[in-house]
């Protein structure tokens, strides 16, 4: 005989299931395995990660709520694809926010916690040399993130990763480009010597310097996109 569960034991095991196919798809879309645009069906989705549909409709919930996919009416769910102008909304205000972020850190980082990002330049400084860009990008991330949490601003932690959650495509588009990394790796470099160094001042500079950089590279990549598509050669 096959046993009834409570109706609050099924919510929770779908809510469950829910949040493992949240934090699957959103992995995948954040390391471009799904790319902006790309239609995503609760079909698809069940078959591969091994649920029902339930768990699946919900985790498209908490993603549209995350700002990572778009619900159509009668034409389903895909992955959002971020007007350039929203872009570089975003990009202003997570200036503003990393400057506070640098400023606090100059101030009250610990030795270990300076050691921490220390090596994760390090790490970066590898991936440039390697060539490895899909990595570098995966530690650009992490850095900033590590660097955000190392704050202390529970709020601040939450804001900022929706963000960057948003603007993950940008980021790896510009850094798609193989000669753009030592200059990024070279920035945050920069970045941890300001920190380090103890100088408020300094180091807010660098974080927000280096996020409208990353914005200014972004616009021209956006402009070179542009004027490839409409190039004769793709007419």
């Amino acid at each position: 005989m096959t046993a009834v569960l409570h109706p609050t034991i099924a919510l929770l095991q779908t809510s469950s299931l829910a949040s493992v196919v949240q934090q699957e798809v959103e992995r995948a879309i954040l390391e471009g395995e799904y790319a902006p645009g790309t239609k995503l069906t609760e079909a698809m989705l069940a078959g591969r990660l091994g649920v029902s549909r339930g768990p699946v409709r919900e985790a498209f919930r908490m993603l549209e709520e995350a700002g990572l996919v778009r619900t159509e009416k009668n034409r389903g769910v895909f992955v959002r694809d971020i007007p350039m102008d929203e872009a570089v909304e975003i990009f202003d205000l997570r200036a503003a926010m990393d400057e506070l972020v640098g400023r606090q850190l100059a101030a009250n980082i610990t030795p270990a916690q300076l050691k921490e990002v220390r090596g994760m330049v390090d790490a970066m400084e590898k991936a440039v040399k390697a060539e490895d860009a899909r990595h570098y990008h995966l530690l650009n991330l992490q850095f900033h993130d590590r660097l955000v949490e190392m704050a202390g601003n529970r709020k601040l932690t939450s804001i900022y990763r929706k963000l960057i959650k948003e603007l993950s495509l940008f980021r790896r588009l510009n850094l798609a480009d193989g000669w753009l990394l030592p200059i990024s790796a070279s920035e945050h470099r920069q970045i941890v010597k300001a920190i380090a160094a103890g100088d408020p001042d300094a180091a807010g500079r660098a974080m927000f310097q280096h996020v409208m950089d990353s914005k200014q590279r972004t616009l021209a990549n956006d402009l070179r996109r542009q004027s490839r598509a409409r190039s004769p050669a793709n007419a």
